[in-house]
Order: structure tokens, then sequence, then C-alpha cells
């Protein structure tokens, strides 16, 4: 599709808008956008959303920030990709990039557990709003609410989201060519992992730019699950390996990529400045999200192709229905680390209300939420 002046505006506008305001990690993020898309702007359909997700669900990568790229793509082509997936990473790289200046020059990073406290809160009613409105379109049969139920039971209890993903997609390729419930439990609960095993070195590799970005550049390339798989990926790499960056340094970089919005993945941004100043963090940030446009463009050039396929959409109806799954857990153990009292209690409740009964846009809640949680925390 051609790109128009004012398509491109509007991704832009609405990528900058949800970059600045989008807590909570890729479900969270990937709610907002349904939100906006699907709901408010009615630029996408439940299931050409639903469909989006499961397509970003088969690639590596940071998965809200694929998608923010698929929805442009969808949107406006090969400008829209860009312009939508730069935006949404852009302001998150630049906030990110200013705590490590602060933790730099000051040795701590400014607080940021006030902002959490209450924003965390919303964002779990944002995750049950997405799952109210897309789970209908995913389930929308009895074999596949079942599979949705056993890939809900896999992620409880740990088993990797990639094969997770991959067995329920195969499981709805077999019910699709021999309709019997006995193909679904083929995602019953395995315990498998893709956890890295790094040998550590016995001294420091020197720093150098080109090294960094290669560093990154693969974790962006192979890279699937959540914020936790990233933390193995960077301790293996920079602090087992490469000796790059102490523990304590690592998870401060971590902490940095969490308490600002957009994709965590910007962490990258924050580890690159500290070892490299400005040239590091942008080589860093630059090689971390690069596989991701590759990638997307890539699958944009295939899915049309593959979705003729009656066994391929079968495979994305058992994916869509997993991804789904996916979000359910992370919900609920959102709102393990969210609900702490009653005020959390009462945002998160208030929060789903307002969104579910009144259609209150969720980036005005996350706004209300950081402000609660700043209110909070200075009248303790």
């Amino acid at each position: 599709m051609s790109a128009g002046r004012g398509e491109l505006k509007a991704l832009l506008l609405l990528f900058l808008r949800l970059g600045v305001s989008a807590f909570g990690g890729p479900a969270a993020h990937i709610a907002m956008m349904e939100d906006e898309v699907v709901r408010r702007r009615q630029w996408l359909t439940s299931d050409e959303f639903l469909a989006l997700i499961g397509a970003t669900n088969l690639i590596p990568g940071p998965n809200s920030t694929e998608m923010a790229m698929h929805i442009g793509r969808d949107r406006a082509g090969w400008r829209g990709l860009l312009v939508a997936g730069t935006a949404f990473i852009l302001p998150a790289a630049l906030m990110t990039g200013t705590l490590a200046w602060v933790y730099v020059h000051y040795g701590s990073l400014p607080a940021g557990a006030a902002v959490l406290y209450g924003v965390k809160a919303v964002v779990v009613a944002v995750v049950v709003q997405a799952l109210f409105r897309l789970g209908p379109a995913a389930a929308k049969t009895l074999p596949l609410r079942l599979l949705g139920v056993l890939a809900t039971v896999g992620a409880a209890l740990g088993v990797n989201e990639l094969l997770i993903l991959a067995l329920a997609g195969a499981a709805a390729v077999a019910l699709e060519r021999r309709p019997t419930l006995s193909a679904l439990f083929a995602v019953g609960p395995l315990a498998t992992g893709l956890t890295p095993v790094a040998l550590a070195t016995s001294a420091a590799t020197p720093f150098h730019l080109v090294g960094l970005f290669l560093v990154f550049a693969k974790i962006g390339a192979v890279l699937f699950g959540s914020g936790y798989v990233l933390l193995a990926f960077l301790r293996s790499d920079l602090v087992d390996r490469l000796h790059w960056l102490t523990e304590a340094q690592l998870l401060d970089a971590v902490a940095a990529g969490q308490v600002t919005p957009g994709p965590v993945f910007t962490t990258a941004t924050f580890i690159g400045y500290l070892l490299g100043r400005t040239p590091g963090a942008v080589v860093a940030t630059v090689g971390i999200f690069l596989p991701a446009f590759f990638f997307v463009a890539l699958s944009g050039v295939l899915l049309p192709v593959l979705r003729r396929s009656s066994r391929f959409r079968a495979f994305l109806d058992g994916v869509n229905v997993a991804s789904l799954a996916l979000m359910a857990v992370v919900a609920v153990q959102l709102a393990r680390a969210a609900i702490v009292d009653m005020l959390t209690a009462a945002l998160a409740v208030g929060s789903a209300v307002l969104l579910l009964r009144f259609k209150v846009n969720s980036t005005w809640l996350v706004v209300g939420g950081a402000l609660a949680g700043i209110f909070a925390m200075a009248l303790r």
C-alpha cells in the first residue's frame, strides 16, 4: 500500500504518544495498541489484530515493538513500518539514555518507585481489557478454547514461550486435518528452556563499539520471551563472558529499562551509554532493534502468501489462542507484583471498570496511575 502523508503523520503521533505512556511490558503495550487501533481508530478488526499478534510471536525480538511495526506496515507499507517502529522506540531510548547520563554522573538512578507503584496497577486492568476484547475472536471453537486452557497451564508451569506457541500451532493443524480432541494434548506441561549458557573467561575482553553492536544484534536476532530472558542473555554475554559490566550495573540497567515506558529492550541504550557514552548508546540501541525491522519486513512479504494455505491459517489460529494464554499468565504475574495494598487494588479495579464499562482511553489511566503513585508516596 502506498503511504500517504496523513497516514504517516497519524502513525507518528500515535506511536510517539504510546512511546511515552506505554508502561508495563509487552502484554500491556499490545493491549494499549489494541485499544487504539481496533476500538478507537478501527484501523484493524479484532481478527486482523490477532493475526498480527500471532505473526509477531513467531519471530524473535521485542514483541510490542514488532507489533508497532506490523501495524505501521499494514497501514502505510514499508514507510509506515519504519515510522511506527522508530516512533515507538525513540522516546524510551531518549529517556533511558537520560537515566544513563544521570547514573554515570551521580552514581545512582533517580527514584522511579512512586511512578511504578501507581502505573503497574493500571497496567493490570489494561491487559485484562485486551483479553476480554480479543478472547472471543481467538477462542472461537471448543477445541481452540481447550487449547488455550492447556497453553495457559503450560505457561503457568514455566514451559518455554516459543515451545508453547509452536505446539499450539501444530495441535491446531492436527485438529484441522483430523478434528479429535486427542491432538490438544500436544501442548501438555513439558519442561524445557532456552536459557543461554556462557563459558566464563578469565580476563575482561577489551571494549570496542563493533563488539558492542554484535552482542546486541545477536540478542535482538535470537531472543524470544520476557524481560527475564533478556536479563539472562545480557548477564551471559556482558558479565560472564566479556566482563564489561558488573552484576550491580546490569541490574541497574534492567531497572532503567523497566522504569521508563516503551520497550524494555532500551536497556541496551543504558548499557551502551555506560560502556561507550553517546556513541555506545546509539550503537547498542541500533544493534538490538535492527533485527526486528528486518524480521517484520520479511514476514510482511511471506505472510500474505502463507495465509492462502488452510494449514497455515489453522497454525495461526493455534498461535493466536496460545498468545492470549501467555498474556493471561503475564496478567496474573503483574497482578501479584502490582496489587500490594488497598490503594493499588482500588486503582486496578477502578481502571478495569473505566476501561470495560466507560471505554476510557488507557493512556489517561496510565497518567492518572502515575500521579496517584507519586501523591501516595509523598504522603508516606
